[in-house]
């Protein structure tokens, strides 16, 4: 072997991932490595170079799938994906720092005996949200609609006062009610369907704030939600087998696209 090319054990020490790890990603076709004339893999520049956006990407949240899309893509830029990659794990960064404070703030505030307000808690209520929404969905967000859209539906949360707050927790569970009689219908653009992607549109206005709500988003969301196994499970959970399904397909059948 030359000095580019790595057994599978030698490229998980250098990598600090596992054998197993790479096994699988061989078996998914994420990463495949040359065999050698006795049947080990052997993994050279090309493939190192690889290994190293998967796991980038994995930092930021994508799943496997996605990530064997963006890499098989004919058009994927690496330069591109490294500077978007990098936004993610600085606004992440950012996201800590912010709770670190937070959660200082509180013990000074328990150490001098004082409890927080009612306000004090319903911000740090919000950051929580943004926080576990950025672990979960950051990246794929970010990869998909770019860092502007995503944060700027951070900051309208943020800016969204306690009714508001409470009105989009109600609608949550009000879509949830809808789609499940909807599916009962079993009809894509009757009015149950309609009711049901009105208030979905209306759930989003108020996530991504005033003005952002745009048909194409939606479309885009709803195609999203089938393509990750975590919405599905969601949905499906909720509502019933097949309801992520019947979600997207109300939503193309009910909005125009431009």
């Amino acid at each position: 072997m030359d000095a580019t090319t790595y057994s599978i054990s030698e490229l998980a020490s250098l990598s600090g991932t596992s054998v197993r790890t790479l096994h699988h990603y061989d078996h998914i076709g994420l990463l495949v490595p040359r065999r050698m004339e006795n049947g080990y893999r052997a993994y050279g520049e090309q493939e190192v170079r690889r290994l190293q956006q998967i796991l980038l990407w994995r930092t930021c949240g994508i799943e496997l799938k996605r990530i064997k899309s963006l890499l098989d893509d004919p058009g994927y830029d690496e330069s591109v994906a490294l500077r978007s990659q990098l936004d993610v794990l600085v606004h992440r960064r950012e996201q800590i720092d912010r709770t670190i404070e937070n959660v200082r703030d509180t013990l000074r505030s328990l150490e001098k005996g004082n409890s927080m307000t009612d306000s004090q808690r319903f911000e740090g209520l919000k950051r929580k949200a943004i926080e576990d929404n950025e672990r979960a969905y950051g990246g794929e967000v970010r990869a998909r609609f770019g860092n502007h859209a995503a944060d700027e539906a951070n900051a309208a949360l943020l800016a969204m006062d306690e009714g508001t707050w409470n009105d989009m927790s109600a609608l949550e569970e009000r879509i949830k009610e809808l789609l499940t009689a909807a599916m009962a219908t079993g009809d894509a653009k009757g009015q149950e369907a309609q009711d049901l992607v009105r208030a979905h549109a209306r759930w989003l206005s108020l996530h991504w704030g005033d003005g952002a709500y745009n048909v194409e988003a939606h479309r885009g969301l709803a195609d999203g939600y089938l393509a990750d196994q975590r919405f599905v499970t969601y949905y499906d959970t909720a509502c019933g087998n097949g309801a992520t399904q019947f979600l997207h397909d109300a939503i193309l059948a009910n909005t125009t696209a431009d």
